[in-house]
């Protein structure tokens, strides 16, 4: 499988999508709360993002997404 990355990051909201190369299809998007969270821990790299080398592409988009599914594992709080 291969996968495209589109990121709209100089937006008053910006995103980040995971898209299936062959169908078009979203499979993983990240909106502000996430991209801040990248941005603040060092893992959001935006010459990797705009790289057409097909190794750091790969990376990156492995590294999207496991923060996708550790965000989604992450235990929510509730408030009683």
């Amino acid at each position: 499988m291969t996968y495209l990355i589109d990121a709209w990051l100089d937006r008053p909201h910006p995103y980040l999508r995971i898209l299936h190369r062959e169908t078009g299809e979203v499979c993983a998007v990240l909106h502000e709360d996430a991209l801040d969270e990248l941005r603040d821990q060092g893992d959001l790299d935006v010459i990797s993002l705009s790289s057409c080398e097909p190794g750091i592409q790969k990376e990156m988009v492995r590294n999207l997404f496991l923060f996708c599914y550790a965000r989604a594992l992450r235990p929510t709080l509730e408030l009683h």
